[in-house]
């Protein structure tokens, strides 16, 4: 955070085969570093684009974990944050290892696939995840500050950090029927977290009881997250509202048109778009 206080805006983000990257979270180094990523079967695999409820279902896993009895390190778990020695800590860690990433699924290292890791895929509904991220931008000092219009305007062309949300979607899409990826939507979730944190807990084969689930629900509420005192200065920046439909309170008639036009163009019809 210090290091992003000092630097330029213009020199917070870069970008790498047309996608952007924060320089301070991801610099080049780290990515090329992912090609020797080997995952595991037994890994769990969380993957979330920016803002869409990440940092909730870390928190969600890492309680069920330690319910089951594991060990989780408190590190963050998004594999490109992790520097060449830290990936190579990671490659020495006993299973089962918790990971994660907002990579695009083609970027994603193809040990994931060959090794049939299971993915739970966490997407939100494009409005909010626009609004939080914009928040997020202007929050986090390792990330450029950049007006609502500006923002909303890269935010529609793919032009900000890990690329295009309908990208990320629409590639996801095509994974519905795979059993190695359970896809959820952050509204489901604020819904009825007990019936998520069952289905989640279901689909990494961990066994809970209805009692211990009600228990990591109850301590996994924005609310609760928000003052975990764990997250330390982080707190602020990573957890803002939680709400769903904040977007009202920021989009104009004309910029809910075309989000609407390009939500239409890109997903109707298809199942993913329908739990959106």
């Amino acid at each position: 955070m210090e290091r992003g206080m000092n630097m330029k805006d213009e020199e917070k983000l870069y970008k790498r085969n047309g996608i952007l990257y924060s320089t301070i979270l991801s610099p080049p180094k780290n990515l090329d570093a992912l090609k020797d990523l080997e995952a595991r079967a037994e890994d769990f695999m969380l993957v979330s684009y920016p803002k869409c409820g990440c940092n909730w279902m870390l928190g969600v896993l890492r309680k069920i974990m330690a319910t089951c009895g594991y060990t989780v390190p408190e590190r963050h778990p998004l594999i490109e944050f992790h520097s060449p020695g830290v990936q190579k800590i990671v490659a020495q860690m006993p299973s089962r290892r918790l990971l994660a990433t907002h990579l695009h699924p083609a970027d994603i290292p193809v040990s994931f696939k060959t090794n049939k890791t299971k993915m739970l895929v966490v997407l939100r509904n494009p409005k909010d995840t626009v609004v939080s991220y914009y928040h997020f931008m202007n929050n986090n000092p390792m990330l450029p500050k950049v007006s609502w219009d500006k923002f909303f305007s890269d935010f529609m062309s793919g032009e900000v950090g890990w690329g295009s949300y309908f990208d990320h979607a629409l590639a996801w899409e095509k994974h519905m029927d795979d059993p190695n990826v359970l896809i959820v939507t952050y509204e489901e979730l604020k819904e009825n977290l007990v019936d998520g944190v069952k289905k989640v807990a279901d689909f990494f084969s961990f066994t809970l009881m209805d009692e211990q689930i009600k228990v990591i629900a109850r301590e996994s509420t924005f609310g609760a997250m928000q003052k975990n005192p764990s997250y330390g200065k982080m707190s602020k920046i990573l957890f803002r509202k939680g709400e769903v439909e904040d977007w009202k309170n920021h989009f104009s008639e004309a910029q809910c048109k075309q989000m609407d036009e390009e939500f239409k163009k890109k997903l109707s019809g298809t199942r993913l778009g329908a739990k959106l």
